[in-house]
């Protein structure tokens, strides 16, 4: 499937920016089920610093903003050829080693709600997939997908809690849980090409566990299924601090607000 992506993201400062640096993990993995063809990537406002490939495999960006302004737009656009792998990658091909998917983080630690969840699973571990794809029916079940329950810093706690999240959410929970079980888990950052919907105001996050003979599999869980040639891998980390498509720093101004504007089709 040949999918087109236009990515728009603007900033408005409340006042002119003094100094500020922009981390941007933007562009798409190439393998893994899916190339691409062409990328492109523009800002209006400042200027691509440095270029390089972090642990996780993700390509980073770094660009600085131009003193005094106000206001920067990012946009990156282009084409990337997919695959339906039904959401299997295969082996670990990362710089970062296995078993640290396996350690939890601040945003992915399993307390009493991760484990009160767990508990109201019949877990056979003797079918690794059939257990993972039950962890993602379960945690879907039990927090319900709502916009604007939890914030980016929320963890998978603060979601169960709150019975409520976006994807990200979903992610942090299905990630938390596998490790609780020593099962190897990431969160991954991408595009999804919904149906019947072109305009988008945000990208999607996913998870994916590492299944012994199989390798790693990726599950979506609020949507209730495995990646398709729908979906565009972005970025990957331990949670989502690692493969958010946007953060940085800036003195002399905060961010006052910010506007996503996202169009994914074939």
């Amino acid at each position: 499937m040949l999918l087109s992506i236009h990515h728009l993201t603007e900033y408005q400062f409340d006042q002119p920016v003094h100094y500020a640096l922009q981390r941007l993990k933007l562009r798409p993995k190439d393998g893994a089920g899916q190339q691409i063809v062409d990328w492109t990537l523009t800002v209006d406002g400042g200027k691509v610093e440095a270029e390089h490939d972090d642990p996780h495999n993700n390509h980073v960006t770094l660009i600085s903003i131009e003193e005094g302004r106000t206001a920067i737009t990012i946009s990156c656009q282009g084409q990337v050829e997919t695959t339906d792998n039904h959401g299997i990658l295969g082996r670990h091909r990362s710089h970062v080693p296995l078993w640290a998917y396996c350690r939890p983080t601040r945003l992915t630690t399993a307390g009493r709600g991760v484990q009160k969840l767990l508990s109201g699973m019949e877990r056979d571990q003797n079918d690794r997939l059939a257990l993972l794809h039950q962890l993602s029916a379960h945690i879907l079940a039990s927090v319900t997908y709502q916009g604007g329950a939890t914030g980016v810093d929320s963890s998978a706690e603060n979601a169960i809690t709150a019975g409520a999240g976006v994807c990200q959410d979903h992610a942090h929970i299905f990630i938390a849980a596998c490790r609780s079980m020593g099962i190897p888990a990431r969160y991954v950052s991408g595009y999804l090409m919904m149906d019947g919907q072109v305009e988008q105001s945000a990208s999607h996050a996913w998870a994916e566990a590492h299944v012994d003979a199989i390798g790693w599999v990726g599950f979506d869980i609020s949507n209730g299924i495995s990646p398709d040639g729908r979906y565009v891998r972005v970025a990957t980390g331990f949670d989502y601090r690692d493969a958010a498509p946007i953060s940085g720093m800036s003195f002399g101004a905060r961010d006052k607000s910010m506007v996503v504007s996202l169009r994914v089709e074939q």
